[in-house]
Order: C-alpha cells, then structure tokens, then sequence
C-alpha cells in the first residue's frame, strides 16, 4: 500500500505547534526559539517531510523557479557559470531550467517563451538579440530579467565587466614584452551586424585601442572565421620579429597552443599567445596560458542574487561592474 505523504499539519500535530511555527522552522525564518527549531527540523527528518512545491506556489504566488538562457555548454566556462548559477539559486530555494540556443536569434525566442509558459520567477539572459522590437517584447513578459555578457540596453540589469578595458589592459602588457606583430582571433565577429556580440565587439575595440595606446605601427591581422588554424598555416613567425596571437576566448587560443607545439614552435621565444576566461581547466595545460581571468562564479552569483532579490524584494540588486584580472602565465 503507497504510504500516505507527510504534511506540515502532520508535523505541527506532533509537535504541538501552529502550522506557522512549522512554516518558520522549515524555511528558517525568524519569530521561534532555537529549541523549536530544532525540534520541528528533527521530526520533519524522521518523517522524511518533502515540501509540496506546487502548493507552496498557489500560496506565494511564485513557483520558486528561474530561467537560464545560454549559448551552449561547449565553452567551459559556460559550465562553470551554470554550476554557480545552480548552487546559488538552490541555497536561496529556487530551481533552474536552463535552455540552450546555440547562438540562434529565433531559438532564443523559442527558448524565452517555453521559460515564460512554465512560469518561472525570472530569467538570467545571455542573449544574440538585441534591438528596439527585441526590447519591447521582453517589456511585454512582464517578468525580471537579468542580462549576462551581451549587454542588450540599459533598459535592463546587467552584470559583467569592463570588456573593453580589460582586453585593452592585456594588449598593453603583451606590448610592453616588444611584439612586434599581432594577430587576433575571434570567429564571432563574423556575426557583426547580425546578431548581438557586444562581449566580442567590446573586447576587438580593446583590442585596437590598447594597439594604438601602445604605440604599435604594424597592422594587425584580425581572423573572423573559424578556419584559424588553416589562416595561420600561411603566415610566417621569426624570432627577430616576434607574433603575439591573441584570442579573444581560451578555446581558441588552446587550440592555437596546440597547432604551433605541434609545428616545433618555441613558445613564447618565437611567438606568444593570449587567451581570455582563464577557464579552469587550463591548470593543465603547458605551457601555462596568459590569460585574463573572468570572474564567471561571481557573474552567476550576483546574478542569482540580483534576480531573486528582485522577486521577492520587488527591487534589483546593485551590481557594479566586477573586477577582471590578467593572468600573466608563460605562453607571453
């Protein structure tokens, strides 16, 4: 025979308390001593209690759910910032759906609107959209919306950091080590005009400006396609005249990594490299990657924190732009 489900009114009939002590005891919420507390929690254990969310819902008014929309888990610092979303959300009681676009304007609407059908509390966006009619549909949704990366207008809540500084600051230090050529890889300003890719925007800007602020002559070679490994079969590297590649994300410049030790390149003495994440998992890698460290766990956490404080508060956080720091490993 299936065994009866346990409710709060269980609970508080054994206990002797009201179902609101039970309620504060569970939820941890002030206005019971230590001692009841503690009781309540103990009996709710022995009973193996699990909360009713969908009744807890129709109380609250909130299903005690957020929405993630992101690109892909391909990249791992994506992975890494879904893990903090996730670990955040759950400490504060919320559950995640996370959907994923792969970088599709049409399947992020598709993506927006199954989160807004299963009526989640808010939405973290790491969106390609961007636009005035983009806009005015998400006013429409009526829900919170916390904007990641791609910054879409300061219409809404944004947390990130300074792109454009910060890779203009790593273009400095790789100039200051007497490059003398620069080439620069980033595949997704192929999608320039197209979609929104205001992260790689930013940082190619950084780029160009930390180029000029260095005082640097030679043009540089920026790829926009995928075939850069195929683009730098056909240029030449010396040691008199030193190439420093910077890419605009770790993936590539690991794979950069790879195709000149595969050439019997000296690295860095015959040409440098730079990446930007300082994904984790770059510990492994030799030599160690020049980097730029993006504060991925932080940007999921004050996320998290702005978005709920927002459904429960009616107000969002204030976050300032978080701090970037560069890496300064072996491959510069």
């Amino acid at each position: 025979m299936r065994k009866l489900k346990v409710t709060i009114k269980d609970i508080a009939n054994i206990c002797g308390v009201s179902l609101g002590t039970v309620d504060r005891a569970l939820n941890n919420r002030n206005g019971i001593s230590e001692k009841t507390r503690k009781k309540v929690l103990q009996v709710a254990e022995e009973l193996n209690y699990k909360p009713d969310y969908m009744a807890r819902s129709l109380v609250m008014g909130k299903t005690m759910t957020i929405g993630v929309v992101l690109f892909d888990l391909y990249n791992r610092s994506f992975a890494q910032l879904l893990n903090a979303i996730e670990l955040k959300a759950r400490k504060l009681g919320y559950f995640v759906y996370i959907t994923l676009t792969d970088k599709n304007p049409e399947n992020e609407l598709q993506c927006i609107e199954y989160l807004v059908n299963r009526k989640v509390d808010g939405i973290i966006l790491f969106s390609v959209n961007q636009g005035n009619e983009f806009d005015e549909y998400l006013r429409k949704l009526q829900i919170p919306i916390i904007t990641i990366f791609n910054y879409i207008s300061n219409e809404w809540e944004y947390v990130g950091i300074q792109e454009r500084e910060a890779m203009k600051e790593a273009t400095k230090f790789i100039a200051s080590r007497d490059y003398k050529h620069y080439v620069y890889i980033c595949p997704p300003l192929a999608y320039s005009g197209k979609s929104n890719i205001y992260t790689q925007e930013e940082r190619v800007n950084g780029f160009l400006e930390g180029l000029s602020e260095s005082n640097i002559d030679s043009k540089p070679q920026i790829i926009k396609n995928r075939e850069y490994i195929q683009a730098l079969e056909k240029m030449t590297f010396n040691e008199k005249e030193r190439t420093a590649v910077i890419c605009s994300c770790d993936l590539y410049a690991l794979e950069v990594l790879n195709f000149f030790k595969s050439k019997g390149y000296e690295i860095p003495e015959k040409v440098g490299i730079m990446g930007f994440d300082d994904i984790d998992m770059l510990k492994y890698v030799t030599p160690r990657l020049t980097t730029v460290k993006y504060p991925i766990v932080e940007i999921g956490i004050k996320a998290v924190e702005s978005l709920v404080h927002k459904i429960d508060q009616g107000r969002y956080l204030s976050t300032p732009l978080l701090e970037y720091e560069i890496i300064k490993g072996e491959s510069i």
